[in-house]
């Protein structure tokens, strides 16, 4: 255990000489949680449709009036009056309309002999968060206006209350847990695995293998390290990500020490995980050409960005094995809901059990030899 301990001493002293990586590894996951935090958290607003307008009726009228109230209020559209729809269609080919709602010229006398009147919203589906918000601005626009204008006191279609468990959770609190598993990833990456192999490359790692040190006690040195200087990162990510978030009851005293539960088993397990990687690796670019491909597999599948309901089968069954995304499930859980340890057990086991697979494994595949 002493060797164990003097290879953390070491580590430890040789990255406090480090204040630049310090910052890098800390800055970095931060810049990541406020640009996605409020590049896609916010709402679609401002899109410009063009209005065609080939009826002239009362009814063509009264929907006109509810896109300019649409506009006036929640601000999600902008209209434009078109004459001509060739025109029209002409600007949303180019790009400036978003989409073109129009008329047709039966409009008002299908309304009023209710024979299903139609309204048509021509729409840009290159892009696709833009044309799910419009069509779903739209439909509610034209549900609006099919209700009549006095409800009646007994209602005749059932209904649908909506009960929400918890307070409303903006985006930037959702990114929060991926972020601070990022940052973790990221101190364990230039933390811990560049270091390592950069010592293998200028002839350090040759002292250890001329002293009587075992090969357990060598790799649990570095994941001991490693791990310290990931828990570090991952407290500072968690302390002011929650500032910035606006996490409520940020620093109750029990829910910091579940977290820092689940950040010191997340750090033991993505540095174990790591050293099983570059256990063989002598080429110190490999570590630096695979960051982008290790953060692309390990961060986007783990639920931490969008719903792993959304994925295909293949993404699905990577995120089963991905540690990252019992990171951020365990994460999710007590940031934004405020449970116990219990709700995230199979979490903690699952990464416990990670982690000793990983440094069994390294420490197997681990060569005394040059």
């Amino acid at each position: 255990m002493y060797r164990m301990w003097a290879i953390v001493e070491r580590e430890l002293r040789r990255f406090r000489r480090s204040p630049f990586l310090i910052v890098v590894s800390l800055v970095f996951p931060l810049v990541q949680l406020v640009v996605l935090g409020y590049a896609f958290g916010g709402n679609v607003k401002h899109l410009k449709v063009g209005i065609v307008d080939q009826d002239h009726g009362m009814p063509a009228i009264r929907v006109r009036e509810l896109t300019s109230a649409v506009a006036a209020g929640a601000r999600t559209i902008d209209t434009i009056e078109y004459v001509d729809q060739g025109q029209a269609l002409t600007d949303l080919r180019n790009g400036r309309i978003n989409g073109v709602l129009t008329i047709p010229p039966e409009f008002s006398r299908r309304v009023l002999e209710r024979n299903q009147p139609r309204l048509a919203l021509i729409e840009d589906n290159t892009d696709n968060f833009v044309s799910v918000a419009l069509a779903a601005t739209m439909g509610s626009l034209v549900s609006a206006y099919g209700r009549p204008a006095s409800t009646p006191r007994i209602a005749s279609e059932p209904t649908l209350d909506v009960v929400e468990v918890y307070p409303y959770v903006p985006y930037l609190q959702y990114l929060l847990p991926g972020s601070i598993v990022m940052s973790i990833f990221m101190m364990v990456m230039i933390g811990g695995g560049i270091i390592f192999i950069d010592d293998k490359a200028r002839g350090l790692h040759e002292g250890y293998l001329v002293t009587p040190i075992s090969k357990f006690e060598l790799i649990a040195g570095f994941n001991v390290s490693g791990t310290i200087k990931a828990v570090m990162a991952g407290i500072v990510l968690m302390t002011i990500g929650s500032v910035i978030a606006g996490v409520p009851n940020a620093f109750d005293v029990l829910r910091l020490f579940r977290l820092f539960v689940v950040i010191v088993i997340t750090a033991l397990a993505l540095i174990s995980m790591m050293f099983l990687i570059m256990v063989r690796v002598t080429d110190p670019l490999l570590p630096r050409a695979i960051f982008g491909v290790l953060n692309t597999l390990l961060y986007f599948p783990s639920g931490a960005v969008y719903p792993q309901q959304g994925f295909p089968a293949w993404l699905q069954a990577i995120a089963v094995i991905d540690p990252f995304t019992y990171s951020v499930h365990a994460f999710k859980n007590l940031l934004l809901k405020n449970t116990g340890l219990g709700a995230v057990a199979g979490d903690l086991l699952y990464l416990a059990a990670f982690s000793v697979v990983a440094m069994t494994a390294a420490t197997m595949l681990f060569r005394r030899t040059l």
